[in-house]
């Protein structure tokens, strides 16, 4: 099969998007497939379309009219599968869910990275009949727990979270919740917070370790340092610092909120911003037990891409 894919490929800390796209090029390039990045060839067989957007801060390498221009006039065999990620909901903005809508008229199957987001799709008038969720996940050869620290006994038990966004929408109420309880006689000597990522020039950490955005192995190295994972991202379709978080074998305290809840709820602690100290208080309680449950935690890149490949060839059947 020959794929195009809608968006260029960032080196570096970039975002969830931009890691799909790396383990699924990976993947199929891997299984004797090929990925191309635009629409030149005369022969491709699969486009991915991810992101209808264009302009500034836009990765994506074509647009609908594109597609629909090579549909009509070059290959009329090729099929289009459309991956949506996004959601007005994520950062409060306006138009992303109708553009994204729009755009699937040209898709032949749409890939949603939730339940929770397919849902807001279809209450929006989507066909349901050619939509489906596949899961996201991150890379295990990466994000594993092989050298990860054991905590020691009676040490401070450290809390992590890491984003490539600084919106505020990323959790940065239940963040500067944790970073004022490390002022507290109750909490400066059982716990650590460390970010890593990007923060809103307007806001400021005063009890908490911030590092600033890593990826790869670096970044799978300090995740591994840490004890239990932190996400207080408000809807979220899927997000991929949990999923990194949980496959290096850290137990998640999350806000049901989003698709997170989909991805951590049998390994980690549902918490609000009003029960967080009860929730973490339990979740140390019983660490051993969630640090065991982190084992059989399903969400990698290869299930993942094993999925896109089964579609891709479904697509191309029909």
């Amino acid at each position: 099969m020959k794929i195009s894919f809608g968006s260029k490929i960032i080196e570096g800390p970039w975002g969830g998007g931009n890691l799909f796209l790396i383990n699924l090029k990976e993947y199929l390039e891997a299984n004797g497939h090929t990925v191309v990045f635009d629409l030149k060839d005369k022969d491709i067989d699969i486009i991915l379309f991810t992101d209808p957007r264009k302009g500034r801060g836009s990765t994506s390498t074509f647009n609908k009219k594109d597609i629909k221009k090579y549909i009509s006039k070059i290959n009329k065999k090729t099929r289009v599968v459309q991956r949506i990620n996004e959601c007005d909901e994520r950062k409060n903005t306006k138009g992303v869910n109708q553009l994204y809508l729009s755009s699937t008229e040209i898709a032949d199957s749409v890939v949603f990275v939730s339940d929770w987001l397919q849902s807001i799709y279809l209450q929006l008038g989507l066909d349901e009949n050619k939509s489906s969720v596949i899961m996201s996940g991150s890379n295990e050869l990466i994000f594993n727990t092989y050298g990860r620290t054991e905590k020691p006994v009676n040490k401070k038990f450290k809390l992590l979270t890491h984003h490539w966004s600084s919106n505020y929408l990323k959790g940065f109420e239940l963040y500067s919740l944790i970073d004022q309880l490390l002022e507290t006689n109750k909490w400066r000597n059982k716990i650590e917070f460390t970010y890593i990522g990007n923060i809103d020039k307007k806001f400021t950490f005063k009890n908490t370790k911030v590092i600033t955005p890593l990826s790869g192995f670096e970044l799978a190295n300090e995740i591994k340092e840490h004890d239990i994972y932190v996400t207080g991202s408000l809807n979220e379709p899927s997000g991929n610092h949990h999923i990194e978080a949980a496959l290096c074998g850290l137990p998640v305290l999350y806000i049901n909120s989003g698709g997170i809840p989909e991805y951590v709820e049998n390994h980690g602690v549902e918490v609000t911003l009003e029960n967080f100290e009860e929730r973490l208080e339990y979740l140390i309680e019983y660490y051993g037990q969630f640090e065991k449950k982190m084992k059989s935690y399903p969400y990698n890149s290869t299930t993942m891409c094993e999925k896109y490949e089964r579609l891709f060839n479904k697509v191309l059947n029909q």
